[in-house]
């Protein structure tokens, strides 16, 4: 849903992986300016939840190759990356890559 001045809403998605550092929310709804990017959501995220964020991209910004971030059923490592454009009532979810042997 677009909202005042130009904003809207996007949901971000957390497993259960990631629940433990979000105060066990399994979903965090974000404000952000009508054109936001993915970049721009995980900014949003780091003023609220900064645990998470660090969890996501590294020291420099970069999205952390073991995790996965999905807008929708579309992974943005096959789209723009961090410059992937959302929309209203978007869901992003966040996907650590599961390893084991």
């Amino acid at each position: 849903m677009t909202g005042p001045a130009g904003r809207m809403t996007v949901t971000v998605r957390l497993p259960g992986a990631l629940r433990d550092i979000a105060g066990a929310r399994p979903a965090v709804p974000l404000e952000v300016p009508a054109d936001a990017t993915v970049g721009d959501l995980l900014d949003a995220l780091a003023a609220v939840l900064p645990a998470v964020e660090r969890r996501v991209r590294d020291e420099r910004g970069v999205l952390r190759p073991h995790v996965n971030v999905f807008v929708g059923a579309a992974n943005i490592r096959d789209l723009a990356l961090l410059a992937t454009p959302l929309v209203p009532d978007a869901e992003v979810y966040i996907l650590p890559s599961v390893s084991g042997g």
